[in-house]
């Protein structure tokens, strides 16, 4: 994902992307533990996805508990 891409999102389109991602980094790390994983560069690139949406968060002060609550 560019950071343009996230930027772009609405709030509520960004929160969806972050469970998404979180989800995704979640699932790549138990493969990788129990050796299924082939492509490793992917739990690089999930958590910079991650980061970068978190990151798009904070700056425009979204409450991420509230909002994950809700959905």
């Amino acid at each position: 994902m560019k950071s343009a891409e996230a930027h772009s999102m609405s709030d509520i389109e960004l929160v969806e992307k972050l469970k998404e991602v979180r989800e995704e980094s979640f699932n790549l790390r138990l493969r990788h533990a129990t050796g299924e994983l082939e492509d490793t560069a992917a739990l690089g690139r999930a958590k910079k996805d991650l980061a970068r949406l978190l990151t798009i968060a904070h700056q425009r002060n979204i409450d991420l508990e509230r909002e994950s609550k809700h959905k």
